[in-house]
């Protein structure tokens, strides 16, 4: 079956947010969150192998398409429940099921935690929190961010000779894809210029928050997750022990492991399980409901 991916895009709070989407109208809507520096090609794959699933893709501020945030303005990972928030009051939709990975697995715990009331269920992909920080040291962190950002400004990133160049390096990055998947991710997150090839992201992305969350802070946040809750995690992935305090907190998880990297949803075969396993959720879930 075919899969036709549409790409269109919204306006929020005067700020472009763009989106890829694919499969039928009528398919279970599901928001798809994306990791840092990636963007909504993220899930081409996984749209391909569920092909029966309205799988609605957002660029996160800042991401491939979407607008940057205003010069100056941080990016927290909580501004981005507002623009989820957005999608979702934009396609009039009551309920959905969240599919994130990385950073978009954070937001979309973020997001589920403050309205539990309009998920339906989660799929979340080697990540489940924002990062966490002991509250003691938040004060020193935030005086080396300010000192940090003040000199933003003065960065500028040297462009590619040619996409060929950026896609070498992209695939050999501390978090490697395949040709395909980087091709995927490039063609979206990648612009030429008189220059070169530069990126589309934002640079101040790179930047790190003066604002953070400590512990028990998330923990509030994965106490609400009641609706059910799919994890998994790539086994030779750095992300699993940052989790594992918080996996007691969730009432109905399922939690498996894949041999695979971070991006292991852009991998065939780890990719078709997650499907699998994604799709079977989802039709177990609507068994229930005729019941």
């Amino acid at each position: 079956m075919t899969v036709v991916c549409k790409q269109w895009d919204f306006t929020y709070h005067n700020r472009k947010l763009a989106v890829m989407e694919w499969g039928p109208e009528q398919g279970v809507p599901v928001i798809a969150l994306h990791g840092w520096l990636d963007n909504a090609a993220s899930f081409t794959l996984l749209a391909k192998l569920l092909p029966h699933v309205r799988l609605i893709a957002l660029d996160l501020a800042g991401h491939g398409l979407s607008d940057h945030r205003p010069f100056g303005q941080p990016y927290y990972i909580w501004d981005n429940v507002a623009d989820v928030q957005a999608l979702v009051t934009h396609l009039g939709l009551n309920k959905v099921t969240l599919l994130g990975h990385s950073l978009g697995a954070g937001v979309a715990t973020l997001f589920a935690g403050a309205f539990p009331e309009q998920v339906s269920r989660m799929m979340l992909l080697d990540g489940l929190i924002p990062l966490d920080y002991p509250a003691e040291q938040l004060p020193e962190l935030m005086g080396k961010a300010l000192r940090r950002g003040s000199r933003l400004a003065r960065r500028s990133l040297k462009p590619y000779a040619s996409f060929e160049q950026a896609l070498a390096t992209r695939i050999n990055s501390r978090w490697p894809v395949s040709r395909e998947a980087g091709t995927w991710l490039l063609e979206r997150g990648m612009k030429q210029t008189a220059q070169g090839w530069v990126w589309r992201s934002d640079m101040a992305l790179t930047q790190p928050s003066i604002v953070r969350l400590c512990e028990s802070q998330i923990a509030a946040f994965v106490r609400r997750l009641t609706m059910p809750v799919q994890l998994v995690m790539a086994e030779r992935g750095e992300e699993l022990s940052l989790i594992e305090s918080m996996l007691p907190l969730i009432p109905d998880l399922e939690f498996k492991t894949l041999v695979g990297s971070h991006h292991f949803h852009l991998e065939p075969a780890p990719a078709q399980q997650v499907a699998d396993w994604f799709w079977h959720g989802l039709q177990q879930a609507n068994t229930q409901q005729k019941k």
